[in-house]
This record gives structure tokens, sequence and C-alpha cells, in this order.
């Protein structure tokens, strides 16, 4: 059995090591996959986003990804199985949503609250340790996902709202939903938007933050820009981003995800 595991711990401490060797000492056959750690520290909607992205490349298994800021409050502890079959394990903030409806909708949710499956003490802190690592190593080992708590009402969950663009006769009105580490900025578009209103590869558009106006040519790929230029373009995922060939459009930009970006063809 596979888990995978996504989180905003980073590489410098010993969190993600401590989390794979409570899985493996629970579950010694399991295979651990990590996604990532690099999700900016309580960044959930990145994290719902990169796991959302990213599992139609993992194989089946158990899918544990903790981007925790609301750690010792009051917010559930779950576990949940998807429509195709997979299991999901996290905090209930949003982050596992958008994948486990990629994945065929949500079919059953439980609250982790049996003691039997954590580790103790509980550490107010390290849920991941003490949790969730826990939960997901023993759903691997077949544990079912009613032994771990009550079941909870798939519509009481916490929902991220991606929100939709604004789309007008001539103009798209976006929001900056992530940055990647080379300073990608993705939007709430895809393709499809930007046809509607006409941009399409090799339109010259004209980007609007805040004060700020920027010319950016619409592309398929880096090499259709020269270097410098900014790019607006589909990425890996089928979202609509702008980067800058060969340079960080983030930094450029100042931009950070919620911030609204304007599009229009240029005249």
């Amino acid at each position: 059995m596979f888990v995978t595991f996504l989180t905003d711990f980073g590489l410098q401490d010993d969190f993600v090591g401590v989390c794979h060797g409570v899985i493996k000492r629970i579950a010694p056959e399991a295979e651990i996959v990590d996604i990532t750690h690099g999700i900016a520290p309580q960044a959930v909607l990145q994290g719902a986003l990169a796991l959302a992205n990213t599992l139609p490349y993992m194989p089946d298994g158990v899918h544990l990804a903790v981007v925790d800021p609301g750690v010792g409050g009051n917010r559930r502890a779950i576990a949940l199985r998807s429509g195709s079959g997979r299991h999901f394990v996290g905090p209930d903030n949003g982050l596992l949503i958008p994948a486990a409806e990629r994945m065929g909708g949500i079919a059953a949710v439980h609250e982790l609250t049996n003691p039997a499956y954590m580790l103790e003490p509980v550490s107010r802190t390290f849920h991941a340790r003490d949790v969730f690592a826990p939960a997901a190593a023993h759903i691997a080992s077949g544990v079912r996902l009613g032994e771990f708590g009550p079941p909870v009402d798939p519509e009481l969950l916490v929902r991220i709202d991606l929100g939709e663009p604004d789309l007008g006769t001539a103009r798209i009105r976006a929001t900056v939903i992530a940055v990647d580490r080379f300073g990608n900025v993705q939007l709430n578009l895809t393709r499809a938007h930007l046809e509607q209103i006409g941009i399409e590869p090799g339109i010259k558009v004209e980007l609007e933050l805040g004060f700020d106006r920027y010319y950016a040519v619409a592309a398929r790929t880096f090499a259709d820009a020269r270097k410098g230029e900014i790019v607006l373009y589909e990425d890996s995922y089928r979202n609509v981003s702008v980067a800058i060939n060969g340079g960080n459009a983030a930094q450029m930009f100042v931009v950070k995800p919620g911030r609204e970006v304007r599009i229009r063809i240029a005249g």
C-alpha cells in the first residue's frame, strides 16, 4: 500500500522524518511517496491545489496531507474515502476536499477520535505525528474508517472558496491562487476563459495589478517569448499562469495568493 505525504513542514527540521518513522513502525510494508513539503507555511489553499493537481499521477492508496494552521484548536481531524476508493487523512480545513472531489467525490468521512489509533500523549501542536500519520498507517494496514471515530456529514466539511473569474466582453478579472518557487503566478483561469474573450497564443495582452500595468504575450511555451518578456500561458496542470521568461514574475509584481489581476487584449 502506498502512502503519499504532503505538508508545509519543509526539510530543515525533523518533522517529515519523524512522521515517516511513525508510519513505518505501524505499517512496515507501506511505501511512502513524498509529494512535497515545500508548501508555504499555513498556505492551505496552495496545499489543496498541489494535492488536487498531483493525485492523478500518484498510485492509489492513502493520501496524507497536513497544512494545519488550526492545530490544537476546534478544527476536526478527519479521514475520508473518495468515490474512486482512495483514502485521505488530514485536518478539516478544506485541504483535502478539492483532491477528493477530483477523485470521484466524497463517499464517506469519519472524525479521528479513537485513541487506540493515536500516539499517546497527543501533542497539542504536532497532530501530524500523533494523529494523522498513525491514522494513515493504520488505514494502509487495513483498518476500516469506521474504527477511527464517528461519521461526519460531508456537507459539514470546511471548503475552500477558489472563486470564479469575472468575465466581461473584453476583459477578465482573475485572482492569484498560487505562486511556485520559480515565481510563476497561477490564476483561477483556464484556457477556455481566455478564448472566451478572444485571447489566443500570439495575442498581446495588458495586465493590471492595482495601479500598475504590464504588457504580456499569450503563448504556448516560454520559447514563444523573448527572454525577459512576460508570458501568459497554460501550465502543466491546465491553469493559466503568468511568468517572465528567465525571470521571477511574483517578485516583479509583488503578488501573493488572493491578489486581483485584470487582463484584456492590448489595444
